[in-house]
């Protein structure tokens, strides 16, 4: 299926690792020029270079989305070379605290980090997007946000308002030609949570190796009709299938990518 993205300019925030490098490099393996987001400048220009190296076109934008100083240095980065037709708000973080320890404070910063800096992105770079006809902004989101656990409360909250903020852009972006949607994984298996459950596993009874570790840990924590952690380019596929031309008719939607651990018909 031919994506026809080639011609394009798409920002991924937070794309020097995880799910927002592993779409950044396959939305360059559809012909989209990327830029590379990041507050790491190293990180940030290995994926570029990596993706440069591929015989794609990126670049790379520094900064600090969780202030408004820090997502104007962001946009010029991003649209030194040409306006931007794609954004995928992905740039978000979390702690695992419980409901004692999640305080307000904390609440506060999950909240700008999460939803704050992806509005920011949205009123710097969708205006042209109206003006041009065309353009695509897809939220990273999440299964917590309908389906919140009793841990990291201020987290599951957060992703409830980027699903929430999304559909109300499309309503607002009714007739542009821009359109606005969610992609809500599941447990993906990025460096950080497969360290994570590797390091808990032998103390659960889960096994020794991650052969043994891993259905345990499903079992237990994700369990799913596809029996096993997603994989960061199955997120990156439904992003890019949202970024095309086939999903000009979708329209703040939430395409759920979690191997069916969400247990809801809507």
């Amino acid at each position: 299926m031919n994506l026809e993205l080639t011609g394009k300019r798409a920002l991924i925030t937070g794309s020097s690792a995880g799910l927002g490098e592993a779409t950044a490099r396959m939305l360059a393996a559809e012909g989209a020029a990327v830029v590379v987001h990041g507050r790491d400048k190293d990180r940030v220009e290995a994926v570029a270079a990596s993706v440069r190296a591929a015989g794609a076109t990126a670049t790379t934008a520094l900064g600090d989305l969780a202030t408004d100083a820090g997502a104007a240095d962001v946009a010029r980065a991003a649209t030194a070379d040409g306006p931007i037709d794609i954004l995928v708000n992905n740039a978000g973080f979390y702690r695992h605290l419980s409901w004692v320890e999640a305080t307000p404070t904390e609440w506060n910063d999950t909240y700008n980090v999460n939803v704050v800096s992806g509005v920011r992105m949205i009123q710097h770079l969708v205006p042209a997007m109206r003006e041009r006809g065309w353009g695509r902004v897809v939220t990273i989101g999440g299964g917590l946000a309908s389906q919140p656990m009793n841990t990291h409360p201020q987290y599951n909250a957060t992703l409830a308002a980027r699903h929430n903020l999304a559909v109300s852009l499309a309503r607002d972006l009714k007739g542009t030609g821009v359109t606005s949607n969610v992609v809500s994984p599941g447990a993906i298996l990025v460096d950080s949570v497969k360290d994570l459950v590797t390091q808990i596993g032998p103390a659960r009874g889960w096994g020794q190796t991650w052969e043994e570790i891993h259905p345990n840990a499903v079992d237990a924590l994700i369990p799913n009709d596809q029996n096993r952690f997603g994989e960061p380019d199955e997120i990156a596929a439904a992003v890019a299938y949202l970024c095309s031309r086939h999903a000009q008719y979708v329209s703040g939607a939430t395409i759920r990518v979690d191997g069916g651990l969400i247990r809801s018909a809507f």
